[in-house]
């Protein structure tokens, strides 16, 4: 079925045309050079720690909870602290880019990823632990914010979605590791290396953005023109115009700045508000779909469930290696399909395997076709988010967003990322606790109908277009005077 070419989400931004034809990205031209993968594969040790530290929590659970104690609201509590790090993280993130640059501040994740791994390891109580954990989670927020953004303004058109994908699929690595490691170091103290390991990435990732260039596109924004030529020089092939990129680079910043800094302030303008709608949008629903519930309580659950310990460290294993899958199959399909399509074709799939996980619940417990259901309809259910959501969540947002206020609002959408994680986080073994595994399970299914909804109304296709192209159709349609 070939690609929409006049289709508008409510939004008004247009639905992209098919890459290579009229409007669209054309074709490639020449090789890439080594440097733009460099810049992906480097940055995106940002997203592997990410996924090690948010998911090294479900293994580490089952043996936290006895060493220290405790309840199931001092469990949620353990989890949910580092996505109020987040939170803090992705605003001090943003901002901190629009002045220093994207490339130094993921630099300074790194390092506050070590001191909190570190930090976790040796927590003699409770209290550290919680504190090591908010600190970790800055770094969480600060790797999200920055890291998709970095490889969004670095990237070809033509091939950003699958390098930005890039970053989702190393945090599916991380989680995967992060699992293998809770099933390998199983036991009273273990939980203190599982923590400390995530300091060798964080290494890597410090000495190799040492290594990487600067975004151009912040360095135009500064005024250093001869710069930014220069770095792009190095991430574009042979036969690529650069100067012509430059120029649109510059054109679009002014046009979208028009005298103005692109503060906080500029997040209110009309012109704004529609990307701003689908990049907060996407990032809410990335949560509420119940992705993290899984991903933070399946070994918990399932153990409370009289799965047994190690029936539910080798499940938490599964989901990570679905994660994987998902990720490879995401950083495919947003490119060839179109990161709307991928969403359409897969978010039915991850809405169905959550009602049927609430419905295995209602059944016979402990019965061989039970657990079956229980465990094969996980694996689908991570399968079909991490496709047709969780593969997007890190994509749209610096997408759509506007150069001039691109730092600012990333911040906002990342923010609703932890925000809505959080509140899952908080709830989850509560709302279990209260309306049962059935009647939270069947909740999320609802959420990833509304997900639908929201995707068919709001969403746009943003597959083969430049971030320049994007932007100016949100001014087109804002400004139709200064477009003619």
């Amino acid at each position: 079925m070939p690609e929409e070419t006049t289709g508008r989400g409510a939004t008004g931004l247009r639905v992209a045309p098919a890459a290579g034809s009229a409007g669209g990205a054309g074709p490639e031209v020449g090789r890439r050079p080594l440097m733009v993968y460099a810049v992906a594969a480097v940055s995106a040790l940002g997203g592997l720690l990410f996924g090690y530290d948010t998911g090294i929590i479900s293994g580490a659970l089952l043996y936290l909870r006895e060493d220290f104690d405790l309840s199931s609201r001092e469990q949620e509590i353990v989890v949910s602290v580092i996505l109020v790090g987040a939170m803090v993280g992705a605003l001090l993130a943003g901002r901190l880019s629009q002045r220093y640059g994207r490339r130094k501040v993921v630099m300074a994740v790194a390092v506050i990823f070590g001191v909190g791994a570190v930090a976790a390891a040796l927590a003699p109580d409770v209290l550290t632990l919680i504190l090591s954990r908010f600190v970790l989670g800055l770094a969480v927020g600060g790797a999200s914010n920055m890291v998709p953004v970095y490889i969004a303004e670095m990237a070809p058109a033509a091939i950003r979605g699958r390098l930005m994908v890039l970053f989702q699929l190393m945090v599916a690595i991380g989680q995967l590791i992060s699992y293998l490691c809770g099933w390998a170091l199983a036991g009273s103290g273990g939980w203190r290396t599982m923590f400390g390991l995530a300091v060798i990435p964080a290494v890597v990732l410090v000495v190799g953005m040492a290594l990487l260039p600067e975004s151009p596109r912040w360095l135009v924004e500064r005024g250093q023109r001869e710069t930014a030529r220069a770095v792009l020089a190095r991430l574009r092939g042979p036969g690529e115009d650069v100067d012509a990129e430059i120029a649109e680079i510059e054109g679009i910043a002014a046009a979208g700045r028009d005298g103005r800094r692109g503060g906080w302030r500029e997040l209110s303008r009309p012109w704004v508000r529609p990307a701003l709608i689908v990049a907060i949008g996407i990032a809410a629903f990335s949560q509420l779909t119940g992705i993290n519930a899984i991903v933070y309580y399946a070994p918990t659950v399932l153990a409370d469930a009289g799965f047994g310990d190690s029936v539910a460290l080798l499940t938490g294993i599964g989901i990570g290696v679905m994660l994987v899958i998902a990720g490879v199959a995401g950083a495919i399909l947003v490119d060839k399909a179109g990161r709307r399509r991928t969403m359409l074709w897969f978010l039915p799939g991850s809405g169905l395997a959550m009602a049927v996980l609430a419905l295995a619940f209602l059944g016979n417990s402990g019965s061989a076709l039970q657990r079956w259901t229980v465990v094969l309809s996980l694996f689908a259910y991570i399968l079909f988010n991490g496709i047709g959501m969780q593969a997007v969540v890190w994509l749209i947002g610096p997408e759509v967003l506007p150069l001039s206020v691109r730092g600012p609002a990333t911040s906002l959408a990342t923010l609703s990322v932890w925000g809505f994680d959080l509140l899952i986080a908080v709830t989850a073994l509560t709302m279990i606790n209260s309306i049962g595994r059935s009647g939270t399970f069947f909740l999320y299914a609802l959420m990833n109908v509304a997900c639908i909804v929201f995707v068919v109304r709001k969403v746009p296709e943003t597959r083969g277009r430049s971030l320049e192209e994007i932007e100016r159709e949100l001014l087109s349609k804002a400004r139709p005077a200064t477009a003619r």
